[in-house]
């Protein structure tokens, strides 16, 4: 049976990870920008070329 505080744990292992996902996807968008590439994303199930 898990306790209470593996949950706590869980959860916020969780949230750090959806920080460091944004803060990836910000570093992604400006390094694209700086260097004039397209930037790539997953919508719809496809893989799409986007201006940052």
């Amino acid at each position: 049976m898990k306790s209470a505080n593996d949950r706590v744990r869980h959860e916020a292992f969780v949230r750090g990870v959806g920080r460091a996902l944004r803060r990836a996807a910000k570093v992604a968008r400006n390094t694209a920008w700086a260097h004039h590439t397209l930037l790539y994303v997953w919508q719809n199930g496809k893989v799409v070329a986007k201006k940052p």
